[in-house]
């Protein structure tokens, strides 16, 4: 339903305090503020978030910041709704409400207490899972706990093969949430922590398998210090269970998801690449290459162009009977991000491959070149387009547009 109706359009007129006082629209979750208003909880909540300390209305300030469900005009609300849906009202649903903050800090100090049973301990954290996997505002409400801190803990409590349900239950929680950069360097420092979340790529449930690929690319990514970051990618066998993971079937598609963005932050680390290209990322990202959603598909291009860049890299990637040919058809085809990737991809090919260069051509890269470069895409796709434009110079067909003196594309900008 919109947040407000046009009375001209559906005959009806919603009633003043139905409305936020905020934004003026529909209540659809009402909150009461220490002051005694009632507003709409999205509206409290943003106008709370940048930087006001007042009540919108009275003007008076806010003391406490709690908000409260106002369960009766609520359900006014719906009632106004269901007698008024012949107008095209449409009844609001019940918001489901935030965790509450102590009953987080509750189930986190039973998770923690190393004297309380396991059992009790593993069914509070899968109580937390839950609550975690419910909303943000829950995410919100268990990250402000020191959570993250007690979830660290947990889950590196027993780095062996003999790991408990414990540890794999408090790494799916601590999968959700972002890591500051001392919590990475906490994971990273430690030789025995990486290695433990390498082994467990290679654990017989898939979802330890991908959680532990997601901590490894929070971690990774969350870190300013490339020794670290290198040190994480030049673990054994972690390209190895993170291609592992690209390469498992759709029915799991978080596996391709994460897999991916694992893999992309492990290969910014450029004196390990090859380490990709040997676990087999090159032929896993090409065959799962149209599988991808649209950010996770700019993603793969990214690392298909990182990966040409390298001797082994280019290699595999002339190697494979679809490289190319899938290269040209994505260009102008997913945004402007993978329209980038993939010709700085066939830049590097066609300049070390001659046959890449004829693949190119048969796949219909020169009008797909031609496109680009008028096209609105950005100044560093153009400059690749140009610069692969020249490189294909001589392979030009006698009657291409490409070879009449109305484009000229001489002048090719350097990166």
């Amino acid at each position: 339903m919109p947040g407000s109706l046009d009375p001209l359009d559906v005959g009806v007129q919603i009633p003043y305090h139905f409305r936020c006082p905020i934004s003026l629209e529909l209540m659809r979750d009402p909150v009461t503020v220490c002051t005694g208003q009632t507003y709409d909880r999205q509206s409290i909540e943003s106008w709370v978030a940048t930087g006001n300390t007042t009540c919108p209305v009275t003007r008076a300030p806010l003391s406490d910041f709690t908000l409260i469900p106002n369960h009766t005009l609520r359900r006014l609300i719906q009632e106004w709704c269901v007698a008024n849906r012949a107008f095209g009202v449409e009844r609001i649903p019940t918001p489901k409400q935030p965790a509450d903050p102590s009953l987080v800090r509750s189930l986190l100090n039973q998770a923690a207490a190393q004297s309380n049973h396991t059992n009790s301990r593993l069914s509070a954290l899968r109580r937390l899972r839950g609550l975690a996997r419910d909303s943000d505002k829950n995410r919100s409400v268990i990250s402000a706990n020191n959570a993250r801190e007690i979830l660290l803990s947990i889950v590196f409590s027993r780095m062996d093969s003999d790991s408990s349900e414990l540890n794999h239950e408090s790494l799916a929680i601590l999968s959700m949430f972002p890591l500051s950069e001392a919590e990475c360097v906490f994971v990273a420092s430690d030789l025995d922590r990486v290695n433990y979340l390498v082994a467990l790529l290679f654990h017989p449930s898939v979802d330890v398998r991908v959680n532990s690929a997601a901590l490894i690319e929070i971690v990774v990514a969350g870190m300013r210090s490339p020794e670290l970051r290198a040190q994480i990618s030049n673990a054994d066998d972690v390209f190895e269970g993170v291609v592992g993971i690209l390469n498992y079937p759709l029915a799991y598609p978080r596996a391709l998801k994460v897999g991916i963005k694992a893999l992309f932050a492990l290969c910014l680390v450029k004196q390990h690449r090859q380490r990709a290209v040997s676990a087999g990322a090159v032929e896993a990202l090409i065959d799962r290459l149209q599988d991808f959603e649209k950010c996770d598909a700019e993603r793969a291009l990214a690392t298909i162009e990182l990966l040409s860049r390298i001797p082994s890299g280019c290699a595999a990637l002339a190697s494979h009977a679809l490289t190319v040919p899938l290269l040209v058809k994505i260009i102008l085809k997913i945004s402007e991000r993978a329209t980038e990737y993939a010709a700085g991809a066939l830049l590097s090919l066609c300049s070390a491959s001659e046959q890449a260069q004829k693949e190119a051509v048969a796949a219909g890269v020169l009008i797909q070149l031609l496109l680009l470069v008028q096209s609105d895409c950005t100044e560093r796709a153009k400059r690749k387009a140009q610069m692969l434009l020249k490189q294909l110079r001589d392979r030009w067909p006698d009657d291409s547009i490409a070879n009449s003196d109305d484009f000229a594309c001489s002048d090719v900008v350097p990166f």
